[in-house]
């Protein structure tokens, strides 16, 4: 990679007060990466064979260490607007596999190998899908926020490329 591809990756303008995104991020992403690996019958691997997601044996744990990688880069403000791109895809999926189908208020065919289930729920249709993706939307637009902005003052990111210049 060369030298202005990074500079561009770490360079940040965003104000110090980004680091409350970044800890909001990584506060959620972090401990449900781990719960993942080490609960995987109840939110990693089983859970995606329940919800739809294809070879849950692979995606589960690759799932998990994505949110603890990227969460942690994130925390610390390293490669900041690298570590979001993975977890706005992760969120995508997220909507797309477990929230549509309860907006639908039935099980949705994407392909012949691909069926995402819908949970039981109360109610179905559109509140309810707003209901359940409240968290889902804050940490995609959190993410978002930071694949525009960088990491901002407090963060490694930073450091490097003031460090840089001199």
């Amino acid at each position: 990679m060369n030298c202005k591809r990074v500079a561009c990756l770490i360079s940040t303008d965003a104000t110090k007060w980004t680091i409350f995104i970044r800890l909001a991020l990584a506060g959620v992403f972090i401990p449900e990466g781990i719960q993942k690996l080490i609960y995987p019958e109840i939110l990693g691997s089983g859970r995606f064979l329940k919800i739809g997601i294809p070879y849950p044996a692979f995606t589960g744990p690759l799932v998990g260490w994505i949110e603890i990688i990227c969460g942690t880069l994130i925390l610390i403000g390293l490669l900041t607007r690298l570590a979001a791109v993975p977890l706005i895809v992760t969120m995508l999926v997220a909507i797309t596999a477990t929230k549509i189908p309860i907006w639908m208020g039935h099980d949705w065919v994407v392909t012949d190998l691909i069926t995402f289930h819908v949970r039981e729920l109360n109610s179905y249709g559109f509140w309810s899908f707003m209901h359940e993706t409240r968290l889902d939307w804050a940490m995609l637009m959190g993410a978002c926020y930071l694949l525009t902005t960088g990491a901002g003052y407090w963060s490694l990111d930073k450091m490097l490329s003031c460090h840089r210049r001199l």
